[in-house]
């Protein structure tokens, strides 16, 4: 990285560069904390929305990668916490169940950003760092249609708890279909 790379960073970033990733996939944890460290943050990770809730009260970052479905709860609710302790906050969902109504209820709460997984270090780093006026590239290799239709399937089936014959009852399909689908690997 040039000098001039890192004044422009820098200015971007301001003083307070501390970032909270909160994440329950420990490998991935450590591979972004890494990432995010050698770009300049003060990195500080939680594994779930308790302890992030706790480290939020404590000291509020100026950033936050948070994962959406955390196994304690919701990820949205560490994006409110911080919301409430530190207003001027840039904090990014990703998520491997991407849909609308979270994305808007993501940005309702305060999120800058909302990102499918998965999603490599320098895509997070830009949106973490993206100015207001500035615009979203378009995805290069957007989602299928097979894999719209699964994510979705996924969605409905976390949200029924993981019960298949009220997520096929609920996606009008019969059970041992629904079955099969779950079964499969996701399409690409």
């Amino acid at each position: 990285m040039n000098n001039e790379t890192e004044v422009r960073e820098a200015k971007e970033l301001g003083d307070d560069k501390t970032l909270l990733i909160v994440e329950d996939d420990k490998p991935f944890l450590t591979r972004l904390a890494r990432a995010m460290e050698s770009r300049g943050f003060a990195v500080d990770t939680a594994e779930s929305v308790e302890e992030a809730v706790q480290k939020v009260r404590a000291s509020a970052p100026a950033y936050a990668v948070i994962d959406m479905r955390l196994g304690d709860g919701n990820g949205l609710d560490v994006v409110e916490a911080i919301r409430e302790k530190r207003a001027d906050s840039r904090a990014i969902i990703l998520t491997g169940y991407g849909n609308i109504a979270t994305a808007v209820t993501a940005v309702k709460l305060g999120a800058v950003d909302y990102l499918s997984k998965p999603a490599d270090a320098d895509e997070i780093y830009a949106a973490l760092t993206r100015t207001d006026n500035q615009r979203v590239a378009p995805p290069e290799n957007p989602m299928s249609a097979d894999r719209v239709r699964w994510e979705h399937i996924q969605r409905v089936y976390e949200m029924c708890d993981r019960n298949v014959s009220e997520t096929a009852r609920r996606l009008n399909m019969h059970r041992r279909t629904l079955q099969r689908i779950l079964a499969k690997r996701a399409p690409r």
